[in-house]
């Protein structure tokens, strides 16, 4: 951190993001005893950093932005974190029990958990994306349920108020939903609006709730809110969460399911 000189207003904000990429969080008040100035000086250099999309204010702080908002298509993300994303798939399927109504969210690791449901003989599925109930209408022994909606090409899933109302008529004993974005305070998140909206009427309408992310979705945020911590009820992901983050959602409640 040397490289900068803290006396100066530039050198401050420079280490600032250097500590924001180390920590992925800062708090104002740390900050401001830290570079022995006042803490509506560092609310000032946040203001200034967050205008230039360096980071995201929170409350008392602010968080690490790796620009999550960008809304990638689908084929985009099958190539980011594949191996993890699969071994999350094969371990979130082994939560599926015989006889389960479940409902599989859009999205490239939820399509990874339909990778590993053939070997059930009686198992009901609701989804909204089409990649996931293709494959799956294949196998006799699964009932796929598809609600009406508008197709979003990038995900090629069903939204709108169709698709919410429709999703309002089913109960599912488990959801699999996934996340662009996870930061243990604020929440969980994704780029699109009518993605979340949809979301959060799944959610209500789910026994048990289990986010599947990879560790590289932790300290993001993204546009619109999905969910709080406290409406998981397991989290799946790889071993490069952080044992602050996975403590605190200990903390909060939730069953972490690390894979190999």
């Amino acid at each position: 951190m040397n490289d900068f000189d803290p006396n100066t207003t530039v050198g401050r904000r420079g280490l600032i993001l250097k500590l924001l990429d180390a920590k992925g969080q800062v708090n104002v008040h740390e900050l401001s005893e830290q570079f022995n100035v006042s803490e509506v000086t560092i609310r000032n250099d946040l203001t200034q950093l967050e205008h230039k999309n360096l980071l995201i204010r929170a409350r008392g702080g602010a968080i690490k932005t790796d620009k999550v908002t960008l809304d990638m298509k689908l084929s985009d993300k099958k190539v980011k974190n594949a191996k993890e994303k699969e071994a999350i798939g094969k371990r979130a399927a082994r939560l599926v029990e015989e006889g389960d109504t479940i409902v599989l969210d859009s999205g490239t690791t939820t399509k990874e958990v339909s990778n590993h449901l053939s070997k059930f003989k009686n198992l009901t599925v609701i989804t909204n994306a089409l990649n996931i109930a293709g494959p799956l209408a294949e196998l006799e022994q699964i009932n796929v349920i598809m609600p009406g909606g508008v197709m979003r090409k990038k995900s090629l899933s069903l939204v709108g108020s169709i698709a919410q109302n429709s999703f309002k008529n089913f109960f599912c004993d488990k959801l699999f939903i996934g996340a662009d974005g996870i930061d243990v305070n604020l929440g969980f998140s994704t780029p699109h609006l009518e993605e979340a909206a949809l979301n959060r009427t799944m959610l209500k309408m789910a026994k048990k709730v289990i986010l599947v992310v990879d560790s590289s979705k932790f300290k993001k945020r993204s546009l619109a809110v999905i969910g709080q911590v406290k409406d998981i009820d397991i989290l799946v992901t790889d071993r490069g969460i952080t044992e602050e983050d996975k403590e605190k959602l200990l903390n909060a409640g939730v069953e972490v399911i690390i894979t190999d």
